[in-house]
């Protein structure tokens, strides 16, 4: 393999190659799924997740290497050279976080096809209790209106904003994250008592999260727009008469977004053979 600069800004890096290995972003079930899939149409496949956890369930979904989570994109793009990888495949949060961001950058640097698996947008019903919002500060003050105790299901990112807000003064905050302990130490360093921190391991039923948003008494659910997940949390808030603030997404700006495996499957063919 060999590399060239290109002229002007961005510098671009063409990066020559024969592989037909594939990098696997981990974040959702559908990435572990999607390792296999890859897998079994006879592709090698590496993967890469931010947390310890993530690394973990990329390995049992059939990754050949679970690579270091990279620190920059620097350090990605010396893993995707390093290892002569071909194609990059985000199965990240739909709500694209810094592993996306890494990725996107490195991909178009060196010229890697880059493609991003990303769950379909939840068809939210007509109800006044469904509360869409465009940003993080107005979830923190839409949810400071509607209720006293407000119940987080959005994870780990933006806690900061909710927590430092002065709207969110006197009001009581619980917040749903992984059990992972860097996680878990964030949020206490945040200022959440043990018993305003939900660690558990998703995906939940609607029942599930019925009971678990009666067994905190709730007065407002916060989440984002992850898809399928969301509806559950939606369901199981509108059964229990709560109003629920949903951060809808980004407009996404990639070229290569695709909804299921099948498309997954298929510009992987096109780019790979």
């Amino acid at each position: 393999m060999s590399a060239v600069a290109g002229l002007g800004e961005p510098q671009v890096e063409v990066y020559f190659q024969v592989s037909t290995m594939i990098l696997v972003l981990y974040g959702t079930t559908e990435a572990r799924e999607l390792i296999s899939l890859l897998g079994a149409g006879g592709y090698p496949v590496l993967a890469t997740a931010l947390t310890a956890y993530g690394g973990t369930m990329a390995g049992m979904g059939g990754a050949v290497e679970v690579l270091p989570a990279p620190e920059s994109v620097a350090d990605l793009a010396g893993q995707i050279k390093q290892r002569g990888i071909a194609l990059v495949v985000d199965a990240t949060h739909p709500f694209p976080g810094p592993l996306s961001e890494m990725a996107r950058e490195a991909c178009y640097n060196l010229q890697v096809p880059y493609v991003r698996y990303q769950r379909e947008e939840t068809i939210l019903p007509d109800d006044p209790l469904i509360h869409p919002v465009d940003s993080w500060n107005e979830a923190v003050h839409t949810a400071a209106r509607l209720g006293d105790t407000i119940f987080l299901t959005t994870g780990s990112n933006n806690l900061e904003l909710f927590v430092r807000s002065p709207v969110m003064k006197g009001k009581r905050l619980v917040v749903r994250v992984l059990p992972d302990h860097r996680i878990i130490k964030k949020c206490q360093d945040l200022g959440f008592l043990p018993r305003d921190i939900v660690a558990l391991q998703g995906p939940f039923s609607t029942r599930f999260n019925r009971a678990i948003f009666q067994a905190y008494k709730a007065d407002v659910i916060v989440t984002r727009d992850s898809g399928r997940t969301t509806d559950t949390k939606i369901k199981a808030a509108l059964a229990l008469k709560l109003p629920v603030v949903i951060i809808k997404r980004t407009p996404p700006a990639e070229n290569n977004m695709v909804y299921t495996y099948d498309q997954v499957l298929r510009l992987v063919q096109r780019y790979l053979g």
